[in-house]
């Protein structure tokens, strides 16, 4: 009688996707205006906890979180053993789309960290009138391989272990060491391959500084949000492609690095809120 829940609901569905029947593992809190949350490349849904767990923020939204297909509770599909994890834009693009129809959610939000964030843009680029707004978190339309990608699928080598290293220097070392280290744990329970194939996407595949002048943010209001000490996603990236979007709105977040939502969570709150609510005000 004594165990206080966290207020969000996990739960599975199938679906079917690209010709394939995933099995989905989603949770959610809140309700009002759908607001559709992804992860970073080779992590998974987690990473949201501390949103959906917050009433301030889901009081006026249906926060959901779901594990992309590969990673955490999502299944990889039937087959998977005779088959390469490969993701594309074309293909994220349509899972996306697809879960947004299974759950026939209206005029949606979207917010994404790294990858998540990137696969935001390409949303918005392709279907502004659709979604209302994108909150795109450390995600330019171009980045650079900065690392070897072979060290992270090797038979002699723990590749948990090795994802957790790579991205340890991408934690703020202002933030909460509970929270860098949940953040990096994430990464150790990764499957094989599949970090190594999601940054395929996220540094080659999924460029688009060719066509990010192309994004209608009256139809789709754009939020590029950074944290001062990204590597990664360095300010410097993200200010470039806030000047290609005309109309987007850059923000640089102090003392914090790639993972927001995840490393220091009520830090990045102070920044999140005032996007709220100016998403909000949209409806008046």
């Amino acid at each position: 009688m004594g165990v206080k829940f966290e207020p969000l609901t996990g739960r599975y569905f199938t679906l079917k996707s690209g010709g394939n029947n995933y099995r989905i593992y989603m949770e959610e809190a809140g309700s009002g205006i759908p607001m559709l949350c992804r992860h970073t490349a080779g992590s998974d849904a987690r990473q949201y906890r501390h949103i959906l767990a917050d009433p301030e923020i889901t009081n006026r939204f249906r926060v959901i979180a779901f594990d992309l297909p590969w990673h955490g509770k999502s299944n990889p599909p039937k087959g998977f053993r005779d088959a390469e994890y490969k993701i594309t834009v074309d293909g994220y693009k349509q899972i996306i789309n697809d879960f947004c129809m299974a759950l026939e959610l209206k005029s949606p939000v979207v917010m994404g960290c790294s990858t998540g964030g990137r696969i935001a843009c390409h949303l918005a680029l392709e279907n502004s009138n659709y979604f209302r707004a994108m909150i795109a978190l450390e995600s330019s339309d171009k980045l650079e391989p900065y690392y070897n990608l072979d060290w992270l699928h090797r038979p002699d080598i723990h590749g948990g272990e090795v994802q957790a290293a790579f991205v340890s220097s991408q934690v703020a070392r202002t933030s909460p060491n509970e929270y860098r280290w949940e953040t990096l744990w994430h990464y150790m329970q990764g499957g094989p391959g599949v970090f190594k194939s999601d940054l395929h996407f996220y540094w080659l595949d999924g460029d688009f500084d060719d066509r990010s002048e192309q994004i209608d943010t009256t139809a789709c209001p754009i939020y590029l949000m950074s944290g001062e000490y990204d590597c990664s996603c360095t300010p410097e990236r993200t200010m470039a492609t806030a000047a290609r979007i005309a109309g987007s709105k850059a923000i640089i977040m102090a003392e914090i690095e790639h993972f927001p939502m995840s490393e220091n969570p009520l830090l990045f709150k102070s920044y999140l809120m005032p996007v709220r609510d100016t998403i909000l005000k949209m409806e008046t």
